[in-house]
C-alpha cells in the first residue's frame, strides 16, 4: 500500500491533502502539533495515523520520526506560519517565530529523515509564490519562503545522485485558517480542495515545481523578471501600496 507523510496536517492544505490521499487508498501519517485536530482527522478512518510533534522542536521531531517503522516514500513538508510587520518596523522576535517554523522546522524534519531516504523517496516542500517578489508587510514570511525555495532547489541538486526526487510547491493565496487572519484583499484566492488537487496532480506527474493558480503565479514570475525599479513600481501598483 502506498504511504505518505504530511506535516501541517491539522488544518488547511495539509488536512485536505490527508483527507484526499486517504480517499485514494493511501496510508497517511498526518503530522501536526494539535492533537485534538489530528484525532478528529483520523476518527473513523483507519488509513490515517496521527503523529503529533512541533516542527520547531528538533528533539520532538527526531523522536517522532524514529518511532516510525517505515518512512513513507512520499513526504510532504507543509507545516508553516505567517506573521506580518507594520510600516517596515523590524521585530526580530517576530522574524524568529516565523523562521523557526518555516525554515528551521523544515530543516528539523529533513535532518530527522535524511538517513532513511532511498532512491524511491519523493520529498515535496511547500513554499509560497511570495518568494518571487517583494510584497508589503511580508518581510518575515517572504524572506522565510525565499530561503525555503533556495534550500529546495539546492537539495534537488545534491540529492539527485541518491535518486531522491525533490519538488517545490508555490501556492498563491489559499483559503485556510491561516489566511483567514489576513486583513487585506487576496487576489485569485483558491480553496484548500483546489490546492490539494493541484498538488496531488503535480506529484503524480513527477513535476519538480508546482505553481497555482496559474494566472497569479505567472503574473508574479513575470514581475520578477523586470529590473528591480520596475518590479517595485509594479508591486506598488498591484497592491495599492
Amino acid at each position: 500500500m502506498k504511504q505518505v507523510l504530511i506535516t501541517g496536517a491539522s488544518s488547511g492544505i495539509g488536512r485536505q491533502l490527508a483527507i484526499d490521499y486517504a480517499a485514494e487508498g493511501w496510508r497517511v501519517i498526518a503530522c501536526g502539533q494539535n492533537q485534538d485536530r489530528l484525532a478528529d482527522l483520523a476518527e473513523n478512518n483507519d488509513l490515517i495515523t496521527p503523529l503529533s510533534f512541533t516542527v520547531s522542536n528538533i528533539d520532538q521531531v527526531k523522536q517522532a520520526i524514529e518511532s516510525l517503522e517505515d518512512l513513507p516514500e512520499l513526504i510532504i513538508l507543509n507545516a508553516g506560519t505567517c506573521e506580518y510587520i507594520e510600516h517596515g518596523v523590524i521585530d526580530s522576535a517576530l522574524f524568529k517565530r516565523v523562521f523557526d517554523v518555516n525554515v528551521f522546522g523544515l530543516l528539523h524534519c529533513i535532518e530527522a529523515m535524511q538517513s532513511r531516504f532511498t532512491s524511491s523517496t519523493h520529498l515535496v516542500i511547500v513554499g509560497s509564490s511570495a518568494s518571487y517578489v517583494p510584497l508589503p508587510r511580508a518581510e518575515a514570511y517572504g524572506a522565510s519562503k525565499a530561503a525555503v525555495a533556495y534550500l529546495t532547489h539546492t537539495l534537488a541538486i545534491d540529492l539527485a545522485p541518491l535518486g531522491v526526487t525533490v519538488t517545490l510547491v508555490n501556492p498563491g493565496f489559499v483559503k485556510t485558517p491561516l489566511t483567514d487572519k489576513n486583513d487585506f484583499q487576496m487576489p485569485m484566492l483558491v480553496t484548500a480542495d483546489y490546492a490539494s488537487e493541484k498538488i496531488r496532480q503535480g506529484i503524480s506527474a513527477g513535476k519538480i515545481e508546482i505553481n497555482f493558480p496559474l494566472k497569479f503565479t505567472l503574473l508574479l514570475k513575470f514581475i520578477a523578471l523586470l529590473p528591480l525599479r520596475l518590479q517595485l513600481m509594479a508591486i506598488k501598483q498591484f497592491t495599492g501600496k
